[in-house]
């Protein structure tokens, strides 16, 4: 089958595309014909470095979601599986490929009414998204602020938000990505690039309740001096390379809670259903910016480092 290499850890050149033995479902197992795989920004972190949840030491296949059929089952699984439309985590590895095989409890059927491309891509930032919204225990009113607002995750925490009743403005960095969200209905939208953004976001309303940080560095710390007694900033990426540097003690004199929420396998897995199930209902639409063959990952990771990609990014297979 064709893939997608890690050899060595390194710039994005590294990813190579070249042939793999077709995988086997054993005992237990679902075999998934790959139609879409899912790039997240920690993947480009564990090319360049080994940094991150996943394991393994190259060479190896990275990719750790994926969506496609079912095309065969190992041993002591159901055989009426085949055929079915699923997305599916793959354990760290693997992803980058047309074949993989998984547990048989890894997948997620995709609702019907949803593209599966569209499920997979919510299958890692529609967890996050709802997690954190959960987290943020939102309140019809809140004045919510959302960093990174036209990437995967921030694109599905300004939607969610806007939902629960909370007054979102969203922060994005670059004319092209503060466009793209007033074009698809923000209302307010700022660009952490200009040095006058925080004094934006005070005009617009007068300060905020919740932050939601994916970016970390210098930009979630002017982003926490924006909330007053009682306001929570949630942290959930380090876009910028690194996590905000928020002492504790700081935060409890300002009367602000700091939340790095995480779950359990089962909760996880719960956010990802509820993450599917409302966009097949309709009211949640995942972005998907942009869209390489599975031969050129090298070129998508290029343009995640790049800060050039807006939403999701997909390999299609």
């Amino acid at each position: 089958m064709r893939a997608v290499w890690l050899r060595e850890f390194g710039g994005p050149e590294v990813l190579v595309p070249g042939p793999a033995p077709d995988p086997v479902p054993g005992p237990g197992q679902v075999l998934i014909e790959v139609a879409h795989a899912n790039i997240t920004f920690v993947e480009t972190l564990f090319r360049a470095t080994g940094f991150g949840p996943f394991t393994g030491a190259p060479p190896l296949i990275p990719g750790n979601g994926v969506g496609g059929l079912i095309a065969a089952v190992g041993p002591g699984v159901d055989p009426r599986l085949v055929g079915r439309r699923v997305v599916s985590g793959t354990g760290g590895s693997g992803g980058y490929a047309e074949r993989v095989a998984v547990d048989r409890d890894a997948p997620f059927e995709v609702p019907a009414g949803l593209r599966l491309d569209e499920a997979v891509a919510l299958l890692a930032d529609g967890r996050t998204a709802v997690m954190l919204v959960q987290a943020a225990q939102l309140r019809a009113g809140d004045r919510v602020l959302v960093e990174a607002a036209a990437g995967g995750v921030g694109s599905l925490l300004v939607q969610l938000a806007t939902a629960a009743g909370a007054r979102v403005v969203a922060a994005a960095g670059g004319t092209r990505k503060v466009a793209l969200l007033r074009e698809r209905g923000v209302e307010v939208v700022v660009d952490y690039r200009q040095p006058d953004w925080t004094d934006q976001v005070r005009a617009a309303t007068g300060g905020v309740d919740v932050v939601f940080d994916g970016v970390g560095g210098q930009l979630a710390r002017a982003a926490f001096d924006l909330l007053g007694r009682g306001g929570r900033m949630l942290s959930f990426g380090l876009a910028s390379g690194a996590w905000a540097d928020l002492p504790a003690d700081v935060a409890a004199a300002r009367g602000v809670t700091l939340l790095r929420p995480s779950a359990t396998p089962a909760e996880l897995r719960a956010y990802t259903e509820r993450a599917l199930a409302e966009a097949a209902a309709g009211p949640l639409r995942p972005l998907i910016g942009q869209r390489f063959p599975l031969e050129r990952a090298a070129e998508a990771h290029a343009a995640i480092e790049s800060r050039a990609t807006v939403g999701k990014t997909l390999l299609d297979v």
